[in-house]
């Protein structure tokens, strides 16, 4: 687990530590010094920590204009025990909501492993988002944890899409792609 890094190829247009309006604003990364662990195994110094023992993060990309961050997971997403659910919401998600942010893409190709919990944490996130005509969607979860997500019903809540060419494409294409595809659901 320890080379798996968060996306880079954008960094030259965003970086969530030098953007004042993000939960991230300030710190600093090593790039020799691995000291987070998932499970005894050691991630990336890259990640960040936003207070979840087995899930970690990194802001990929924020467009206050246009209102949506880009946010890739890795770890183990764990409501029943960790409450990972509320923690995201209230160190990053809320902070983005704030600051104008309504609709979110969430990346969760290295999400191994999913544990759910009760819904309302997803419930009030979606009520609040699509009360501002935003959204939340997860992207390229593996299929063990698309299971058990669909199997607790929050799918109800958070759109899950398959999007494996998502690393192609800049981040206002990503968005463009996958507003367009959630306004043609709603015409049908």
């Amino acid at each position: 687990m320890h080379d798996i890094e968060p996306f880079y190829n954008w960094q030259h247009l965003y970086t969530s530590n030098t953007d004042p309006r993000s939960p991230f604003y300030g710190r600093e990364y090593s790039e020799f010094v691995f000291s987070q662990t998932i499970y005894n195994y050691y991630i990336h110094p890259q990640w960040d920590e936003f207070g979840s023992r087995t899930l970690y993060m990194k802001i990929l990309y924020a467009d206050y204009e246009q209102g949506y961050a880009i946010i890739e997971l890795i770890g183990e997403w764990n409501d029943a025990i960790e409450n990972d659910i509320q923690t995201l919401r209230r160190e990053v998600t809320d902070v983005l909501f704030y600051e104008g942010i309504k609709k979110f893409i969430i990346i969760a190709d290295n999400v191994l492993n999913f544990h759910s919990s009760d819904d309302s944490y997803y419930e009030d996130w979606f009520q609040e988002v699509n009360e501002e005509n935003g959204w939340i969607v997860i992207l390229d979860m593996p299929e063990q944890s698309q299971h058990d997500f669909k199997k607790a019903k929050l799918n109800r809540y958070v759109e899950l899409l398959d999007f494996p060419n998502w690393r192609t494409l800049q981040p206002q294409h990503l968005f463009q792609s996958i507003d367009n595809h959630l306004l043609k659901r709603l015409d049908m």
